[in-house]
């Protein structure tokens, strides 16, 4: 890997479909002490070019024609994963940029951003961080909390209607008691209780709610 530390500049590509933000970003970029070594004017452009030249860092945009960025990032790290890419976007968007990070983007900056956090940000790809403008970093903190926990029943150890269930048990309540609070049948109680044994490999009542409570399912008061 080649800093510019050691002399020479990092090898730098642009792809945006704005003629002149890519002007403006290369003026600024060879100001900054980077070595502009190609423009994209698309996605599908940006990954031929990327094959082409090898530069070391990408600035790409979002949001351009034929291909967008975030796809464009996924088939250039997918050829090339020694390339680092940075996105740029004119939104906070968290979908895209969870899309991005995903597909192996090494940052992400909103188009306002200066001159000098762009270059951080360059500088940065190369060393192996992750750089995300300051308005990304604390929604990129609530999406990875919204990711650790389950979304659905699917994701789940044990459905939501198996946790009420857990936890009344955990409360001290009987079969008919937890069919009188859920508005179901006793039948369905001891149906969704034989399904909790097995998820959670217990044998009775008091190893389903123990092994609960370790988890983190339910609680004791």
């Amino acid at each position: 890997m080649t800093l510019e530390g050691d002399g020479v500049s990092i090898r730098l590509m642009l792809a945006d479909d704005h003629r002149m933000l890519r002007e403006g970003l290369r003026r600024s970029m060879i100001d900054q002490g980077f070595d502009v070594v190609g423009e994209a004017r698309d996605g599908e452009e940006a990954v031929r070019l990327a094959e082409e030249l090898r530069p070391q860092v990408i600035l790409m945009d979002v949001t351009m024609p034929e291909m967008d960025g975030v796809e464009a990032t996924r088939q250039i790290r997918a050829l090339l994963p020694q390339i680092k890419i940075v996105m740029l976007t004119m939104h906070a968007d968290q979908e895209v940029l969870t899309s991005a990070i995903r597909a192996g983007a090494s940052g992400y900056l909103v188009k306002d951003c200066s001159t000098e956090e762009i270059a951080s940000a360059v500088r940065m790809a190369v060393s192996g961080e992750t750089a995300l403008s300051p308005q990304l970093a604390a929604s990129m903190l609530d999406e990875v909390r919204r990711l650790d926990r389950p979304s659905s029943d699917e994701e789940r150890i044990v459905t939501r209607r198996e946790e009420e269930v857990l936890q009344l048990i955990a409360d001290g309540c009987s079969t008919p008691e937890v069919a009188e609070k859920l508005y179901i049948s006793q039948k369905t109680v001891k149906n969704h209780l034989a399904s909790i044994y097995q998820k959670l490999d217990a044998r009775d009542r008091t190893q389903a709610v123990l092994q609960a409570v370790r988890m983190g399912i339910v609680s004791l008061d």
